[in-house]
């Protein structure tokens, strides 16, 4: 056989094997950013009683029922397919966790501040809430607010009302990581669904009324948090970023007129007494202006 030839037919198998090997490798890696809260989470319905840091009587207890939830769904998300799960301790400034009884497959972000940002990076295929709560105003949600603040009675971007569930999902939508799933009350489903319709939704509550609701027992809350975070990683090519076209006009209206720190900054606006508009040409942009980034 002529040398050519044969040159041409080892070189032929030689990438026939080369894109059989490529094809039985192993897929890339499932990053998961999960950012954690307390109010929505199974047997919370007070803020003075639970979830104020070493002042409130039920704050370790709280502590455990939320550290409860999150291995919950950490157990269910590796059991999904996850190769690395980031905790994003989000109640309270980032110091509510413990290394101490946190699920240790995990990295466990805390401290404050994180810049708002940071942990949505390229290498991040996923985004899960746990433990969250509805916006403020929500009807019959449990402890309803938005950000942190006491006095935010609305927020709009581009006239959609959102709160720290819809904020979030749109910052990861515009880098393209999609919520594939949520655990919380009723009505912080509802807002969930809304904005990701195929999404999982492990509902824990329904709120009767900000501060009473029906609790699932704590071993019933982790078993539905478990399967509905395996099933949000098996179908996480399902579920598509949520993306807000710009440009975008995050508009927040407080419940009293107040000095506004940043009005005074380029795309902020003071549209009445108790209302600011915040203009740019991305949700981020719009956002890094309202939090004075």
């Amino acid at each position: 056989m002529p040398k050519i030839i044969l040159r041409f037919i080892l070189g032929t198998l030689l990438a026939a094997g080369a894109a059989i090997a490529a094809w039985g490798e192993s897929p890339k890696g499932k990053k998961v950013l999960m950012i954690t809260d307390m109010e929505g989470v199974s047997g919370i319905f007070s803020i003075e009683l639970q979830c104020e840091p070493w002042k409130s009587p039920r704050w370790e207890e709280s502590r455990k029922l939320e550290t409860g939830e999150v291995n919950a769904a950490v157990d269910g998300l590796f059991a999904g397919g996850a190769t690395e799960v980031i905790v994003w301790d989000g109640h309270d400034s980032g110091r509510t966790l413990s290394v101490v009884d946190i699920d240790p497959r995990v990295r466990l972000l805390q401290g404050s501040p994180v810049p708002f940002a940071q942990p949505f990076d390229k290498s991040v295929s996923a985004l899960v809430f746990i433990g969250q709560h509805a916006m403020a105003g929500a009807k019959d949600g449990i402890l309803t607010h938005t950000m942190s603040a006491s006095d935010v009675q609305n927020w709009w971007a581009n006239g959609k009302p959102i709160g720290e569930i819809g904020t979030w999902t749109m910052v990861a939508g515009e880098r393209g990581i999609p919520t594939i799933m949520l655990s919380g009350d009723t009505a912080a489903c509802k807002e969930y669904l809304d904005l990701v319709p195929n999404g999982e939704c492990a509902e824990v509550k329904s709120g009767v009324s900000r501060g009473a609701g029906y609790m699932l027992p704590a071993p019933a809350a982790h078993a539905l948090i478990t399967e509905k975070a395996r099933r949000a990683m098996e179908r996480i090519a399902e579920i598509k970023p949520f993306k807000m076209q710009g440009p975008v006009e995050l508009r927040i209206e407080s419940t009293t007129a107040a000095e506004h720190p940043h009005l005074a900054r380029p795309g902020v606006e003071q549209i009445d007494t108790r209302t600011w508009a915040y203009k740019g040409q991305t949700f981020t942009e719009a956002l890094a202006l309202v939090l004075g980034n």
